[in-house]
C-alpha cells in the first residue's frame, strides 16, 4: 500500500514509535488493522504518492471474502465494460448521490455487457454501501484505462488463488498459434481457464470472432470480462464443453485447446450416442479422444485444431480404433513431442496434436511425426519449421527429429503415434571418420582443462574485510538491478531475452519474448546473477544488447573501482551461501545480503583474472561431458550397427 519492499516497513517499526501494533498472526507473520495503516500512511506521507491500485484491492479484499471475491471482480469488470463504452454517460451519472447512481448503474451495465458477456452480466441490484468501490473503480480506470484496471484486479486474483486456475505456458501458447498460421477469421478454446490462449489469439488477429468455454463459472466470468474490454467480437460460456456445448453447431477455422487429462467423469454414460463421436465412441478411461472429436465436430472444412496431449493418448490400447479413424480418414496430420519440463508440474514431455477438418480431396498419404524433446532451447522453432515445410509437400526425413511417415507405415496392430517411434536414428549417420573426429575432439578439449586452473599462493598477508554490497552502491562503486537499471516500460525491438537457463548454461540469450514490468539492457561486463539456483552462479557477460529476462539480479560495476570478475566470484562463493535462504534443495539468491572485500584495484583483478580462469576451467569441463556423452552413443551405435567393430582400446585407435 506504500510502494515498498518489506525491509522498509521492518524498518519503519523499529523507527516509529506510533506505527500501527499487530492485531493478530505470528511473530514472524504478523497481521494489521486495515484502518489503523491506512491512517499511518497518511500522516507519514511526507508528499510521497501512495498507489492508488494497491488501496483500491485492500478495499476490495476487506468487501468480500476470498469465495465471493471472483464474483465481485467480475461484476466490477463489467462496470469496466459499460464505463469504457459509455463513458459520457458514466460522467454524467457520476454527479447525483449514492442512492441515485446504484439505482440506474445495473441496467446500463447490463445493456452494455449484453452483446459480448451476458444481459446478466452485473447483478439486478447494486446496494448504496458500493458506490464508493464503484467510484474508486472509475478513478481508477480514468487515469490507467478500463483494461489495464481490470488486468491489475484478475492478476490480484489470481495470486491469492494460485490453485484455481492453470494457465497454459506462453511458449506452448504461442507455438501452439504459429502452427495454426495467420489469416483466422474465427476461434474456440473450449477448455479456455484464463483465456491466455484467446487473448493472444486476440492480438495476432485482432477482428476475429472468438469463442471460449470453461466449467469453472469463476473463471469463465473473468475471462468473458478480460476480452470484452478488448473486442466486442468474444463470447466465453460457463459449463462443460463436453457435457453441454454452449456452441452446438459453430464452426470455426480454428481450435486450439489445452483440455483436462485423465478425467475418467467426462461424461462417457450420458454421451453415448452424442453425434460428435464420428470416429468412434471414446473409451471411459481416454477423455482426450473426447476433446479431440469434440474440436472436429467444431471445425470447418479444411478448418486445424491444436491440441496440447498427454503422451499415453499416442499409445494406450484402448484408444487403436480411434486413432485408426483419425489416420485414415485424414483428420490426424501431425503429432509432435515436447520436451521434458516445458510445461511446468508435469513430469513427462506432452504432445500437440494437430487435426484438420477434412475437405474434399483425398487422403493424405502421410502423417508428420516431430520429437523435440531433445531441443530444449528451440523445441518450438523446429516444430513450427517442420509443420511448415510438412504443409508445402515437402517429404521430411532429419535424423532423430522429424520424419513425413507414410499412413501405411502407422496403421499396425497397435496404431502407436508416439513420434520416436518412426524417426531415422542418429546410427545411420555414423562412420568411422565421425567417430576419429568426435574422440579426437574430445581429447584436445581434456587436454586443455587442465591448464585452465588458476595458479595459487599462500594466505594473504592481510584479512579479507568483507562490506555489504548495498554500501558499495551508497558509495557509487555499483548498481544493482533490475529495479535500479530500468530505461523504460517498452523494451528496445528485436533484442532476445537472457533467461536464467542462458545463465546457467553460460550461452548468449536465447529468450524471445519479454514479459517484465520495465526494460534493463545488458551490457558487457554486468554481472547476472539466478535468483533461485541449485547452487549460487554469477556470471560475467561479455557481450551485452540482451533484455534481462524474470528470475535474475543484475548487477553493473564501476569499472574503474570494482572489478567484475573479481565481485562476481565472492557473489557465489561459500562465503556469502549462508546469506541466502535455502528452499528445499535450491537456494533463494538476494544478491542484496552479499558481502565482498575493499581491496586495491591492481588486488581486485588478480582475484578476478583468478575467478575468470574457474570460470573457463567449469566451462571446459561441461563441455567436455557433453562431448563425452555423445561420443558414448556414437560408439555404441557404430558397434551395434555394424559400423565398426572392436578394436584397440586407447585413444590411438582413434588417431
Amino acid at each position: 500500500m506504500a510502494g515498498v519492499g518489506r525491509a522498509a516497513v521492518s524498518n519503519w517499526r523499529r523507527r516509529h514509535d506510533d506505527f500501527p501494533q499487530p492485531v493478530g498472526g505470528t511473530s514472524t507473520s504478523p497481521a494489521f488493522s486495515l484502518a489503523e495503516v491506512r491512517d499511518w500512511l497518511r500522516g507519514h506521507a511526507e508528499g510521497r504518492e501512495l498507489p492508488p491500485d494497491e488501496w483500491l484491492w485492500q478495499e476490495l479484499r476487506t468487501t468480500a471474502d476470498d469465495d465471493e471475491l471472483a464474483d465481485l471482480i467480475a461484476d466490477l469488470g463489467a462496470f469496466l465494460v459499460y464505463l469504457q463504452h459509455e463513458a459520457d454517460d458514466w460522467e454524467r451519472l457520476a454527479s447525483g448521490d449514492d442512492e441515485t447512481v446504484a439505482r440506474a448503474v445495473p441496467d446500463r451495465v447490463r445493456a452494455a455487457c449484453a452483446k459480448t458477456i451476458s444481459d446478466r452480466a452485473f447483478p439486478e441490484a447494486l446496494p448504496p454501501a458500493r458506490m464508493p468501490l464503484v467510484r474508486s473503480i472509475a478513478a481508477l480506470a480514468a487515469e490507467r484505462g478500463a483494461p489495464a484496471t481490470f488486468e491489475f484486479l484478475r492478476e490480484r486474483y489470481f495470486e491469492v488463488h494460485t490453485r484455481r486456475v492453470y494457465s497454459t505456458p506462453v511458449e506452448i501458447v504461442m507455438l501452439a498459434l504459429d502452427l495454426v498460421g495467420d489469416g483466422v477469421g474465427s476461434m474456440l478454446d473450449p477448455a479456455c481457464g484464463s483465456g491466455r490462449i484467446l487473448g493472444r489469439a486476440l492480438e495476432r488477429s485482432p477482428g476475429a470472432r472468438l469463442f471460449g468455454q470453461d466449467v469453472d463459472p469463476a473463471s469463465a466470468r473473468l475471462t468473458a470480462v478480460r476480452l470484452a474490454l478488448r473486442s466486442d467480437n468474444v463470447q466465453i460460456r460457463a459449463g462443460d464443453s463436453l457435457r453441454a456445448d454452449a456452441f452446438p453447431g459453430e464452426l470455426v477455422d480454428a481450435v486450439v485447446c489445452n483440455p483436462p487429462f485423465n478425467d475418467r467423469n467426462w461424461g462417457y454414460e450420458e454421451l453415448t450416442a452424442d453425434p460428435r463421436w464420428e470416429y468412434g465412441l471414446p473409451p471411459r478411461v481416454e477423455p482426450e479422444l473426447a476433446w479431440v472429436q469434440h474440436a472436429l465436430a467444431h471445425l470447418a472444412p479444411g478448418g486445424v485444431a491444436v491440441l496440447l496431449m498427454p503422451p499415453a493418448v499416442a499409445a494406450r490400447r484402448s484408444g487403436r480404433r480411434i486413432r485408426a479413424q483419425l489416420l485414415r480418414r485424414g483428420a490426424l496430420r501431425a503429432v509432435i513431442a515436447l520436451p521434458p519440463g516445458v510445461v511446468p508440474n508435469v513430469a513427462v514431455g506432452l504432445t500437440l496434436w494437430i487435426l484438420r477438418q477434412p475437405a474434399e480431396g483425398g487422403t493424405p498419404s502421410h502423417v508428420l511425426m516431430v520429437d523435440t524433446s531433445g531441443r530444449q532451447d528451440d523445441y518450438a522453432r523446429v516444430a513450427v519449421e517442420a509443420w511448415r515445410e510438412f504443409g508445402e509437400g515437402r517429404e521430411l526425413d532429419e535424423t532423430e527429429v522429424s520424419r513425413s511417415v507414410p499412413l501405411v507405415d502407422l496403421l499396425d496392430e497397435d496404431v502407436d503415434l508416439t513420434p520416436a517411434r518412426y524417426l531415422s536414428t542418429a546410427a545411420d549417420d555414423v562412420s568411422q571418420e565421425r567417430l576419429t573426429g568426435a574422440r579426437d575432439r574430445l581429447g584436445d578439449l581434456i587436454d586443455r582443462v587442465s591448464g585452465l586452473l588458476p595458479g595459487v599462493a599462500g594466505p594473504p598477508q592481510e584479512d579479507l574485510v568483507l562490506v555489504p554490497l548495498p554500501e558499495l552502491v551508497r558509495r557509487g562503486m555499483l548498481a544493482l538491478g533490475p529495479t535500479g537499471l530500468a530505461e523504460g516500460p517498452e523494451p528496445p525491438y528485436g533484442l532476445p531475452v537472457l533467461t536464467a537457463e542462458d545463465v546457467l548454461e553460460g550461452r548468449a540469450a536465447t529468450g524471445a519474448r519479454w514479459e517484465g514490468e520495465k526494460a534493463v539492457v545488458t551490457r558487457p561486463g554486468d554481472v547476472v546473477v539466478p535468483q533461485v539456483v541449485a547452487a549460487p552462479v554469477a556470471r560475467v557477460l561479455t557481450t551485452g544488447e540482451a533484455l534481462l529476462g524474470p528470475y535474475l539480479s543484475l548487477l553493473r560495476p564501476d569499472p574503474e573501482a570494482l572489478d567484475p570478475y573479481f565481485l562476481a566470484g565472492f557473489v557465489c562463493a561459500s562465503i556469502n551461501v549462508r546469506h541466502y535462504s535455502t528452499m528445499s534443495s535450491r537456494y533463494r539468491v538476494d544478491v542484496r545480503r552479499a558481502e565482498v572485500p575493499l581491496l586495491p584495484m591492481a588486488e581486485q583483478r588478480r582475484y578476478g583474472e583468478a575467478f575468470r580462469r574457474l570460470a573457463d576451467f567449469r566451462a571446459a569441463l561441461r563441455e567436455a561431458a557433453a562431448l563425452g556423452e555423445d561420443l558414448a552413443r556414437l560408439v555404441a551405435d557404430g558397434l551395434t550397427h555394424g559400423v565398426v567393430g572392436p578394436g584397440e582400446h586407447g585413444r590411438r585407435a582413434y588417431r
